[in-house]
């Protein structure tokens, strides 16, 4: 082992991880930043109220851990997530969000997430997988890796059939979405056939409750 590589191990192992949380919600900001504050070895260095300011203040300060949710404004957390590691690959990125479906889920790890937390989990779910990602490894709580596994193996919906379902959502009928997607009412009705088989639904009112609940759409 070089010397430099000494030192930095003894500097990791006694500076404290250094946090940035991104997040709309001041109240919610501020409750992450109180209970980590709470924690030895744990310094929130950094707030962010969008993605863009998520990446800014990832330029800035190079903190080792991002806590991201996914909602934000501007520039939401998935692309932000995607941005701050198309620039800093060695960034760790933690989701930390109120979205607790299984697609939610796999769009945040495609995107580089090492860590996937929903914001009603215990504390100390969110320090341990802090100090995991941290180690670098994967943080992925029970209940998180409970809710992949029911959904295994992942049935995607491709992007036509996201498109055609969350106009379904809003009560469009199906020549109404044709209308809009510039196709034939009978493309939309095999799209609307695909989508229920896909999501086990016996309706499309069945149909958009459940692609609601496992994050393919988000309803207004």
């Amino acid at each position: 082992m070089r010397v430099g590589e000494a030192a930095d191990i003894v500097v990791s192992m006694t500076r404290p991880i250094r946090i940035l949380t991104a997040d709309d919600h001041p109240l919610i900001r501020a409750g992450v930043s109180s209970f980590l504050a709470t924690e030895a070895g744990l310094e929130v260095v950094a707030e962010a109220t969008n993605g863009e300011e998520a990446l800014e203040r990832y330029r800035e300060g190079r903190p080792d851990v991002v806590l991201m949710d996914l909602s934000m404004p501007i520039m939401d957390g998935l692309a932000a997530t995607r941005a701050i590691l198309e620039e800093f690959p060695d960034a760790r990125i933690v989701v930390l969000t109120t979205y607790a479906g299984d697609e939610d889920i796999h769009r945040a790890l495609d995107a580089g997430a090492m860590g996937y937390l929903v914001k009603d989990m215990m504390v100390a779910d969110v320090l341990k997988v802090i100090r995991m990602v941290m180690a670098g490894r994967r943080g992925i709580p029970p209940e998180v890796a409970a809710t992949l596994a029911e959904h295994t193996p992942r049935i995607a919906l491709t992007p036509r059939e996201t498109e055609v379902i969350s106009l379904m959502s809003t009560g469009l009928t199906n020549a109404q979405i044709a209308g809009r997607i510039g196709r034939t009412e009978e493309t939309v009705k095999v799209h609307v056939k695909n989508i229920l088989q896909k999501l086990d639904a016996r309706d499309r009112t069945a149909a958009v409750t459940i692609a609601a609940r496992r994050g393919f759409i988000r309803l207004a």
